[in-house]
């Protein structure tokens, strides 16, 4: 069996990851810098952005820590704001069912939305071959692999930077900034984009809430209309198929 990593497969992930690792970059720059900005040691922040590997959490996190929120709040918040990984994970599975537990561990570490995305991209079905599970899995690799780099690589220098970066330069501005291409990227349906839009309208609507709490009316509040919108839309679709039928 060729090593993964010289599969054609690999340089194929790894370049289609290459797209995005800007942001992703970008994006784990301003969170170390949060992380150390809020108070963390350096130890803290390092564990956290090596480990956690979950940006939209630790940024989540970073200010309930910060003001001593409780920690059933902090882990309502992370969980609330990762439920997505629930969805990705149930699409995933017949995708990994034939890997040992421990890589299996190792992917679901590793992957993120973006890496979700692309690899369900290039591959819309599960493998069911010895050879088209190893392409599979060598996109995946090579995927995950620059993803996790661009981030943790990043994330460790904005520790180190943080406190030799002046606040003038707008570090926050710049991170709020890298998140909205991040999300620009992603919004490519009628339901994301009105998601987007709910969310962001919301939050700023309820900003006046202790301990960030807006994120989590936010989140709540963009699904909410997701699903109500998601309902007649499916229904519709299901009348045009039936209509079809000869």
């Amino acid at each position: 069996m060729t090593p993964l990593f010289r599969h054609p497969e690999f340089r194929r992930g790894v370049m289609a990851s290459a797209a995005v690792a800007p942001g992703i970059a970008a994006w784990g720059l301003m969170t170390g810098v949060a992380m150390v900005k809020s108070g963390m040691s350096t130890i803290e922040a390092c564990l956290m952005g090596v480990l956690v590997y979950a940006g939209s959490s630790q940024l989540a996190a970073i200010p309930l820590i910060a003001a001593g929120a409780p920690m059933w709040v902090i882990l309502a918040t992370a969980f609330c704001v990762n439920l997505r990984f629930m969805v990705f994970s149930a699409h995933l599975r017949p995708y990994v069912m034939h890997l040992s537990r421990r890589r299996r561990l190792f992917y679901g570490y590793l992957t993120a939305d973006m890496t979700y995305v692309l690899l369900t991209k290039r591959f819309p079905h599960p493998a069911e071959d010895a050879e088209t599970r190893e392409a599979q899995e060598a996109y995946w690799l090579g995927n995950v692999t620059l993803n996790w780099t661009s981030w943790a690589g990043m994330s460790l220098l904005g520790i180190a930077l943080a406190n030799a970066i002046p606040p003038s330069w707008g570090l926050s501005f710049a991170g709020i900034l890298a998140l909205v291409g991040v999300l620009s990227s992603l919004a490519t349906t009628r339901l994301r984009v009105v998601a987007a839009i709910v969310s962001g309208g919301v939050a700023v609507a309820a900003f006046a809430l202790p301990l960030k709490l807006n994120m989590l009316v936010a989140i709540a509040a963009s699904v909410a209309v997701c699903l109500l919108l998601e309902k007649p839309d499916r229904g519709l679709r299901r009348t045009a198929g039936t209509k079809e039928t000869p």
